[in-house]
């Protein structure tokens, strides 16, 4: 049997209003004598004070850097900056961007990397899986962080869309899955059973919450299953258990209509589609979407009719290693629309 690497978080911290406990979670966590904060303007700006506080009374040194993009470059730099840090960890607060700053520039620097989100909308605060504008048009393996501090008031303040979006990205584990059976099947890859059952649990929270997206979302659920994705992806060594043909789509889309849509809304949107493909129950998937707030067509993001036949096309040769119901199905510009027609996605 082939050996693969599992790397966990050591420490997650759910909590409620729990954000003045950052430095103490850091100090049972190693006992850094510095930390770089690694965070976007406007997270800054709401939580700097508690933060500092809360460092300060730990006696932990901090340096903070702004993440503005995700590009290579923009990711260098800040990287040679928190180099000069000297600093023992390195800490991502805010959204997608800035936790996937940080363990990349904590990766790449051979220093560990704790994760603290600000929104949930993708299951990236708990994975070792980077997000990237770079040559590679899908996420590559970084590092998982050393721990993962969650205050979910802060959660339930970002916008409602993001939360949606969050369970787009849960809703996408049952297309991997079988996806990922399916590449075992054909090319006798290695599938891990366990990892596989943790990713459709979390997928499955998303169709017991209640209808009302404004109400009935309950955030610290999301939160849980976002972060037990993560590590799904960490146990399986891969992104296989999270990370089928539904992102192949999404990565698609960033290509072809950059900057439209969130990538959780991508993937459910895509996940609609793909459980079609697989012969799967795709109203039941576009409802508990509609359900929570998240968007099952392309007009809800600003897509047009031609850029998702595009991505449908374009989508299996971004990752022509990985198997996915797209290898079997030879996509063609013909049944990508009727495929996006009949799921009424256009």
């Amino acid at each position: 049997m082939q050996s693969h690497t599992m790397e966990l978080p050591r420490l997650i911290v759910v909590g409620e209003k729990n954000i003045g406990e950052f430095g103490e979670f850091l100090h049972i966590l190693n006992k850094p004598k510095k930390v770089s904060l690694i965070s976007g303007i406007h997270v800054k700006k709401i939580l700097k004070d508690q933060i500092e506080k809360s460092l300060k009374t730990k006696k932990i040194a901090f340096v903070w850097h702004t993440s503005k993009d995700n590009k290579i470059e923009s990711l260098s730099q800040i990287e040679e900056d928190v180099k000069k840090d000297h600093s023992q960890i390195v800490a991502g607060v805010g959204g997608g961007r800035s936790v996937d700053t940080a363990k990349m520039v904590a990766y790449n620097l051979k220093i560990p990397f704790v994760s603290v989100p600000t929104a949930a909308s993708h299951d990236g605060m708990a994975s070792p899986f980077v997000s990237v504008k770079s040559d590679k048009p899908h996420s590559i393996v970084a590092t998982a962080p050393l721990g993962v501090f969650v205050d979910i008031d802060i959660i339930k303040k970002a916008p409602t869309k993001l939360l949606a979006s969050g369970c787009g990205d849960l809703i996408a584990n049952i297309i991997a899955v079988r996806d990922w059976q399916l590449g075992h099947q054909k090319t006798g890859e290695y599938y891990g059973m366990y990892s596989a059952e943790l990713a459709l649990m979390s997928a499955k929270i998303v169709f017991k919450n209640p209808k009302s997206s404004r109400k009935g979302l309950d955030a610290r659920i999301i939160v849980e299953a976002l972060i037990s994705a993560g590590v799904a992806s960490c146990i399986a060594g891969s992104s296989r258990p999270c990370s089928g043909a539904e992102h192949l789509f999404s990565h698609a889309l960033d290509k072809i209509a950059p900057g439209r849509g969130l990538h959780g809304e991508k993937c459910g949107i895509g996940s609609i589609m793909m459980a079609k493909l697989q012969g799967q129950d795709w109203k039941k998937i576009a409802k508990a979407l509609k359900d929570v707030g998240a968007p099952i067509t392309a007009k809800q993001i600003g897509l047009k009719e031609e850029e998702v036949i595009n991505a449908l096309v374009m989508a299996q040769s971004l990752r022509p290693e990985r198997y996915t119901i797209l290898k079997e199905v030879g996509m063609t510009e013909r049944k990508a629309r009727n495929l996006a027609k009949s799921t009424k996605v256009i």
